[in-house]
């Protein structure tokens, strides 16, 4: 059995939601606005083209995200370990490169595991090519603003942020215990 230590609890508690609403609120402007318009095109693409242009994204995203975590933290008077929010940030910067490369994330939504774990409804895929927009004469739009696979997207990158922000305030914690 565990005891509690109120105090630590607490600033557990405000260390988790102040991560939260960092990450959630940052996300947006990192993930579209720092964004550079080419890599945005091309990170979904096959090949190295496709791999750099995501790599790129991923790492002005979470060089934004690691920045305001830290800015926001210090400024609130918590001194986070740095590892901790190393640890944070690799977690984000590792499943949003996995996600934005678009071939994993449709496959997840289409899996059989994913279906049977009920993480996804068995009409995911038929929501992918439903939810599509022609911005274009001719050309659908599969994976951009206004699709399926893009709030399918978002989606995922903010419940990750969830467990970042859980991961840093528990490795934080036990920081603050060893002291």
């Amino acid at each position: 059995m565990t005891t509690s230590n109120p105090t630590r609890d607490v600033r557990a508690l405000a260390l988790f939601a102040t991560l939260q609403a960092t990450f959630s609120d940052v996300h947006p402007f990192c993930d579209q606005i720092i964004q550079a318009g080419t890599d945005a095109i091309d990170k979904g693409k096959p090949g190295a083209a496709g791999r750099r242009a995501c790599a790129r994204h991923v790492g002005s995203y979470s060089a934004g995200q690691l920045a305001a975590a830290a800015a926001v933290t210090r400024a609130l008077g918590y001194r986070v370990p740095p590892a901790a929010l190393l640890t944070g940030t690799a977690i984000n910067a590792i499943t949003h490169y996995v996600i934005d490369r678009r071939t994993p994330l449709t496959a997840f939504l289409g899996s059989a595991w994913a279906r049977r774990l009920r993480l996804v409804g068995n009409g995911k895929l038929d929501y992918l090519r439903h939810a599509t927009v022609q911005r274009r004469d001719g050309v659908v739009d599969t994976s951009g603003p206004g699709t399926a696979l893009m709030e399918c997207d978002q989606a995922l990158h903010r419940i990750l942020g969830v467990l970042a922000s859980a991961v840093i305030t528990v490795l934080a914690t036990r920081a603050d215990g060893a002291r």
